[in-house]
């Protein structure tokens, strides 16, 4: 046991090489742009003062995302999706499959699930031992279930989830933002400092250049820095915006979700509208804000079985494999979901008509599409 607990603190204690390498650029950035380049460098008084007065905005914007996507917790599942103790004992005590996916289906009778494994059954986490709501996965660097996973990121130490997603999408675009605006502004220095008498007479240097200080070292490399971040920082951030748009998570990308109808890799879209107020919010003035404004709870979130996709074709229901469509539970929608399909939705009944294997029985179902 000894051993393995050293082993488990030095494997939290390593996650943070990481975020402390990030630390150190951020705060050596800060120095080289601050008192090097704007103090030492540059000689317009008014230019020193319009750049340091943008370069600390995105600064503190920066930093406060990354603090917020670093050290916000991970949102887990709540006690209703945890079984109950006689079913958790029964479950485990069963060696059969078939059994145990009995007693799951009769703990989630009355959990709004509309997910499923690849399978067709309940989904259950044995590691944490909860059922899982929809969009939860299991993260194995945090050793606990998290919802609406997206990863987990090394450069946070943390999981993006359903409590931090908005931060982590702030904290891309902050950090974009800052290497952008200390690279166009550290340009021309950087030019003039990688020219810079490099001829040996003093007579032929050119008048204007700057001299030559340990402050040129600092401004090359600030320049070299910042231009590397920002390419690999816009690729990821383009990358995550257009996941928002079409209301996936990294996860969802790789492998579409399943839905009772089977998998849909746009199952939760609701237009793109909604897709982005569902992570930012419903107010657009916190929407650059890292302060947590995203709709719903995180553990229900509409999908197309209740709410179809105006860009999407209609969605037929059909019963699962072996199972009747009685035997499905039929939870009723969440406020989360209420809210997040009456927002700007117009009401027409569209009734489908689903025939068992007979033929002679005809089940009405009235859902509400967007128009």
């Amino acid at each position: 046991m000894a051993p393995t607990h050293v082993l488990r603190c030095c494997q939290r204690g390593l996650a943070w090489i990481p975020v402390i390498f990030i630390a150190l650029v951020v705060c050596w950035s800060y120095y080289a742009y601050v008192v090097e380049l704007c103090i030492f460098t540059i000689p317009s008084i008014a230019e020193k003062i319009i750049y340091m007065v943008f370069f600390h905005l995105s600064f503190v914007m920066f930093v406060w995302s990354y603090w917020k996507t670093i050290f916000t917790r991970p949102a887990n599942p709540s006690k209703e999706f945890c079984l109950p103790k006689a079913e958790k004992e029964q479950y485990v005590k069963e060696e059969r499959p078939e059994s145990q996916q009995e007693i799951l289906w009769r703990a989630a009778a009355n959990l709004p699930l509309y997910t499923r494994t690849g399978a067709g059954a309940i989904r259950y986490c044995d590691r944490c031992q909860v059922i899982k709501p929809d969009r939860c996965h299991h993260c194995s660097a945090c050793d606990m279930c998290v919802l609406k996973m997206d990863h987990h990121c090394p450069w946070v130490n943390n999981c993006v989830g359903f409590s931090n997603y908005k931060f982590f999408i702030l904290f891309l675009c902050y950090s974009l933002v800052y290497c952008l605006f200390i690279a166009a502004t550290v340009l021309q220095y950087f030019i003039k400092f990688w020219t810079l008498c490099r001829r040996k007479s003093a007579e032929n240097c050119p008048k204007n250049e700057l001299p030559d200080t340990h402050a040129k070292f600092h401004v090359l490399f600030l320049f070299f820095v910042a231009a590397m971040f920002c390419i690999s920082i816009l690729s990821l951030f383009s990358y995550h915006l257009w996941l928002v748009g079409k209301n996936r998570s990294t996860i969802e990308a790789f492998r579409a979700p399943v839905f009772r109808t089977g998998s849909d890799k746009n199952g939760f879209s609701l237009g793109f509208g909604k897709n982005i107020a569902q992570v930012f919010g419903d107010e657009k003035k916190f929407w650059l804000l890292p302060i947590f404004t995203s709709q719903g709870d995180g553990l229900t979130f509409p999908s197309r079985l209740v709410n179809i996709d105006p860009e999407q074709p209609t969605v037929s229901l059909q019963p699962e494999a072996n199972k009747s469509i009685e035997d499905v539970p039929a939870s009723p929608l969440s406020e989360s979901q209420n809210h997040l399909l009456g927002n700007e939705q117009h009401a027409n009944n569209v009734t489908e008509h689903l025939e068992n294997d007979t033929g002679s029985e005809t089940i009405t179902i009235i859902m509400e599409r967007e128009s």
